[in-house]
């Protein structure tokens, strides 16, 4: 008997963040399965569950166990936090599924860390955006470099994913300076997030010019504007051209 994987984001880590899709297939899950950090968030909401985990960078061995769960005929929550198809497990379990899948595959929708940071923020996504990650372990800098180019050459607000790690702790610098000589403004607002939606919740606006030296870590998203982006005290607004 053919089981099922349900692939749920989880949101912005409170329990709150959960959207109703989310918690109903935690629910229906046998068991849940994820990196422990992304564990610990559900685990107090299903402490009778049987639950498996693999660390970080485990994410494939983590696929190929839902895999064989779902192959039993068990019903399998493999969880990530924000949404699973932004930069989440749903896009590595398709890949190793192929077109003849060993499970029923369903993705539940979540929050992504966009959404939850820029409702902190205001309205920084009123207009067009994009969002890249500067994580260079899977996509080459090269590549990173060419979009952040883009992004100005179509004058889009910007959301950065992983801007900085403990081995990557340049990378935000870096990549604010591509920005400035692709031609984005150095007042260019700007703006920041940080645990959103956990303990230690923290957020700030500040110009492309001072996010250069912004100590960012990987619990934190930033918001680059575009042209039409305004600074509205501690918030930002990037308008979609209403008269107002």
């Amino acid at each position: 008997m053919k089981g099922t994987i349900l692939l749920v984001g989880l949101g912005p880590g409170d329990p709150t963040g959960l959207t109703g899709l989310a918690r109903e297939a935690l629910e229906r899950a046998d068991v849940l399965g994820g990196y422990d950090g992304y564990l610990d968030l559900v685990r107090p909401l299903f402490p009778d569950k049987e639950t498996f985990s693999t660390p970080m960078r485990g994410e494939l061995e983590r696929c190929r166990t839902a895999l064989a769960l779902a192959a039993e005929g068990r019903t399998v929550a493999l969880v990530c936090s924000g949404d699973a198809g932004v930069y989440g497990m749903a896009a590595p379990l398709l890949e190793l599924a192929g077109e003849t899948p060993e499970a029923d595959i369903q993705v539940i929708p979540g929050v992504t860390a966009a959404l939850s940071g820029a409702a902190l923020l205001g309205a920084p996504l009123g207009h067009d955006f994009c969002v890249v990650s500067l994580s260079d372990l899977l996509t080459p800098w090269e590549v990173i470099v060419r979009r952040l180019r883009s992004a100005v050459l179509g004058d889009f607000v910007l959301c950065l994913y992983n801007p900085a790690s403990h081995k990557r702790r340049d990378h935000l610098r870096r990549a604010c300076n591509i920005l400035l000589e692709a031609g984005r403004a150095p007042e260019t607002p700007c703006g920041w997030a940080r645990n959103i939606g956990r303990e230690g919740q923290d957020q700030g606006v500040l110009s492309l010019e001072e996010l250069r030296s912004f100590p960012a870590d990987m619990f934190t998203t930033v918001f680059v504007g575009s042209s039409a982006t305004r600074r509205l005290g501690e918030r930002l607004l990037t308008p979609r051209g209403y008269r107002t």
